[in-house]
């Protein structure tokens, strides 16, 4: 079957996929379009993918040691390794039609086998390749990290915190009292270390917001979220500025040089930018009391 290549790009990170000519990115891949490559300098060739169609009767044989077997928004994963490789396999539920990838050791090589028979088909390459992505960008001073991302006056700011704490809440009432202000990404932006400095960026990975923004801003300041009766900000410094940063990040944590990797990035993360937990309420007040808490610190 003829393939047509498609190259993106993503934080500076180049993705050059190859697709059967007969898939249309505007209904595979349609939040990956306003980052298609237009060939800056300094951009970053990150991984190559081959991607198949495959049949629900004739499935893609899985092997190796299973590392990991969990459910999220991308759906039911299982990753299997191998002396030279992972495998991973998708599908939306337990039991669901299977999607399957085959990456090398550091994830700049790899296979997608799609069962088209789904109709989400598009949605679960686009989950298979943040999975691949997200590991990739470890080599080059950046994480994937689950946050919601907002950026005013030229800087970004980004919130996290566990499933329902309130990122993207946190966010909406930023844009609405803080002038000035929109959203980067609501749910998996990059962050990336050039020239000694902190960077976020947007990604085609937004979870159930559609906020597709190809956009860099440096970072001006990173807080975990937490429910509470009252608003409290309180900087996070060292040792604790890691530990709030390390929950949401994405790495295998089972592979050593991923891991470190991840440890390296984020300890240069935690002295480059403000770090903060916010015991929050979802109101106005704590949006302006971690607009000002950041403000003095920059």
């Amino acid at each position: 079957m003829r393939t047509t290549e498609h190259c993106f790009c993503v934080a500076g990170f180049r993705l050059h996929i190859h697709v059967p000519e007969v898939w249309k990115m505007e209904r595979m891949l349609p939040s990956f379009l306003p980052f298609r490559d237009k060939g800056a300098e300094g951009d970053v060739d990150l991984l190559d993918c081959e991607a198949f169609s495959v049949s629900a009767s004739h499935p893609v044989e899985m092997s190796g040691t299973l590392l990991e077997e969990t459910c999220n928004d991308m759906g039911y994963i299982r990753l299997f390794a191998q002396a030279d490789r992972y495998e991973v396999s998708l599908s939306r539920e337990p039991g669901g039609r299977l999607h399957f990838m085959q990456a090398n050791r550091d994830f700049s090589q790899i296979r997608i086998f799609l069962c088209e028979e789904d109709n989400e088909a598009g949605r679960m390459l686009s989950s298979l390749l943040r999975i691949a992505y997200s590991q990739a960008i470890l080599y080059h001073q950046a994480v994937a990290i689950h946050a919601s991302a907002v950026y005013r006056d030229g800087k970004a700011y980004l919130f996290m915190g566990k499933s329902g704490t309130g990122k993207s809440t946190h966010s909406t009432l930023w844009m609405k009292h803080i002038r000035g202000t929109e959203l980067l990404n609501d749910d998996n932006p990059t962050i990336r270390i050039m020239n000694d400095k902190a960077y976020a960026c947007g990604t085609p990975w937004s979870g159930k917001t559609p906020c597709y923004k190809p956009l860099t801003f440096p970072i001006g300041g990173m807080v975990r979220l937490n429910q509470a009766s009252e608003n409290r900000f309180i900087r996070q410094e060292g040792a604790e500025a890691f530990v709030a940063l390390y929950p949401g990040c994405s790495a295998i944590c089972q592979d050593v040089e991923l891991r470190n990797r991840l440890y390296d990035t984020l300890a240069q993360v935690a002295e480059a930018v403000p770090v903060g937990r916010l015991d929050c309420m979802p109101d106005e007040e704590a949006a302006y009391l971690c607009w000002n808490e950041l403000s003095k610190s920059n």
